[in-house]
């Protein structure tokens, strides 16, 4: 007989089926992560603070719209309990992919880097809702193989994407 997973297990696994959700561009499953009453929010990077759970949801619409491919690799996943509160934090190993190129091929991929804080609150049914989400950009410093030198050239050696990076 298996014996039910501690508060840790259940808060990470309800972390995961979000990651889970968002990959396979499901807003429903995603809709269902996130606590139905109270005031949810949501910092997207780059983005002001979203509050409210329509305005929540419609941001995750907006992005699943505008993304053609998405893939969560997530490391230094870290769970704290403290009663019917979790916090959630790690780092969000992304590589997305735009729409496909005019001759059929994929489109460009596009590697980054966010650290995110989740924040769930158990339900009455014993279930893990996300409260609070803000993921925070990752600034990277990229090796060019054969470009201008540190401050020479647009930006002054500076990486314009923000520490997202241009695959293929």
């Amino acid at each position: 007989m298996n014996s039910p997973p501690s508060d840790a297990e259940a808060v990470a696994a309800a972390n995961a089926a979000l990651y889970e959700a968002l990959e396979r561009g499901d807003l429903d499953a995603v809709a269902e992560r996130w606590l139905e009453e109270g005031d949810i929010s949501v910092v997207h990077p780059g983005w002001p603070v979203i509050s409210g759970r329509s305005e929540v949801l419609r941001s995750y619409a907006l992005i699943m719209a505008n993304t053609e491919y998405i893939q969560y690799f997530l490391t230094d996943v870290q769970v704290s309990v403290a009663g019917d509160t979790a916090l959630v934090t790690c780092t969000e190993n992304i590589l997305s992919g735009g729409p496909a190129e005019a001759d059929g091929s994929a489109g460009p991929l596009v590697g980054g880097l966010v650290v995110a804080t989740n924040l769930f609150r158990r339900t009455p049914g014993n279930a893990w809702k996300l409260w609070s989400h803000h993921g925070s950009p990752v600034l990277v410093e990229r090796e060019e193989a054969a470009g201008p030198e540190e401050g020479e050239g647009p930006g002054g050696g500076e990486d314009p994407g923000g520490g997202l990076t241009q695959i293929g």
